[in-house]
């Protein structure tokens, strides 16, 4: 058997489950979010909205972003020229880091070149370095916080889901002297799900742990500056390390860390997913620092974007279509069968103009599969009837099970 014969056999496995992931060609439309252009296999193109995008709240596409990444261009050029240590660490990435330490209220920050390599360094990088050190993480991590903490090779222990008593139960089992790190998550980015923050904590204060927070999917939503939950709840002082992204609510790409000056200092001078990397170019650099800027001043995307999701909910409620109840901006429609989440993704694109990624295994549980929407601000009114409309229209179509009130 040839090697292509054998990466094919395991593709076709992924297809007669469902959960082969076919990529649309979109090409985003600036200044026209949530619109874009869809590229069909004929070579025509056709607008449709976009319902899934990590792109919060449009500031991908915004005026001021925008012309800060052009002007940085025509400034600095195009890429960094090296890693941070070779070359690559300009002005504009320490104009950054003081601009994310301000935010979380930190001594220092630290930039990488994503989300998922920021959580793999430092997970990484503590878990390895601490002697006897054990990471205690939540059940529900993202796979850059569970590959971190395995690359480490330090001791793992998983807490069940958001359960501050069983997080609690294992800490109370390990040895007072060996250092212990919670690593959690603010906004659980599949079912929307929001930490009990303050019990965790406390807990993790209570038996001398340090607490990693991700706050990917809420840094720029919650809190009066966008620092998150952390700051909703009055907390980030009590936190480590918080961790964050730049291509999600800020609309960019890169990840951070933030913390005590030792702490990114310590990461910056043993994790290799830093030292050996290209750095982001400056003019990424230049965007990110406009965008948190403008979210630590306006209140107006947030509340925007909060009405378009309480529309939606009320919409989807009217109409009997499930969704997972949950507190934050994420609403997860539940189908829980892998080809009708394919099925009908194909159906609102084709027939509506409407594209929503199939959420399938295994980014969730088998028999939980669903379609992931995000309303952003920049959704109209008129946006959440059609899909509201195109949605109970297929549920009528293919049969599926309505909300029981």
């Amino acid at each position: 058997m040839t090697f292509d014969a054998m990466f094919n056999a395991q593709l076709q496995v992924l297809k007669d489950e469902g959960n082969y992931r076919y990529f649309k060609e979109l090409e985003r439309k600036c200044g026209k979010f949530p619109r874009a252009a869809d590229h069909t296999e004929d070579g025509s193109t056709r607008d449709v909205t976009v319902w899934c995008s990590n792109d919060y709240l449009g500031m991908g596409q915004h005026p001021k972003v925008v012309e800060a990444m052009c002007e940085a261009v025509r400034r600095t050029g195009t890429g960094a020229g090296g890693t941070r240590n070779i070359s690559g660490t300009n002005h504009d990435h320490l104009l950054l880091e003081a601009e994310l330490a301000d935010l979380h209220g930190k001594e220092a920050a630290l930039l990488f070149t994503s989300g998922y390599v920021s959580n793999w360094a430092a997970l990484s990088t503590l878990g390895s370095r601490l002697p006897d050190c054990v990471i205690l993480s939540d059940a529900g991590n993202h796979a850059s916080m569970i590959e971190g903490i395995r690359h480490s090779k330090a001791r793992k222990v998983i807490w069940k889901h958001n359960d501050v008593a069983d997080l609690e139960a294992k800490l109370a089992a390990l040895p007072s002297n060996v250092p212990k790190i919670v690593a959690f998550e603010s906004v659980y980015s599949m079912d929307g799900d929001i930490c009990p923050m303050r019990e965790i904590v406390e807990v993790a204060e209570k038996y001398g742990a340090m607490t990693y927070l991700d706050e990917v999917h809420a840094v720029g939503l919650y809190g009066a500056r966008g620092g998150g939950v952390s700051e909703q709840e009055g907390l980030a002082d009590r936190i480590t390390l918080i961790e964050g992204t730049l291509g999600k609510a800020y609309g960019v790409v890169g990840g951070y860390i933030t913390g005590s000056a030792a702490l990114c200092d310590f990461i910056r001078s043993f994790a290799s997913g830093f030292i050996f990397t290209t750095a982001l170019p400056p003019a990424v650099a230049a965007a990110a620092r406009t965008s948190i800027r403008h979210l630590k001043e306006s209140e107006t995307e947030r509340q925007q974007q909060r009405r378009q999701v309480a529309r939606l909910r009320a919409l989807l409620d009217r109409e009997g279509i499930p969704h997972m109840a949950n507190e934050s901006h994420i609403v997860p429609v539940m189908i829980k069968d892998p080809v009708k989440t394919r099925m009908l993704a194909d159906y609102l694109m084709d027939e509506w103009g409407i594209y929503v990624q199939p959420i399938n295994y295994p980014t969730v549980p088998k028999g939980t599969e669903r379609l992931r929407f995000t309303p952003s601000p920049l959704h109209s009114d008129a946006d959440i009837d059609h899909l509201v409309s195109a949605l109970s229209h297929l549920w009528r179509q293919c049969a599926l099970a309505h909300a029981v009130a």
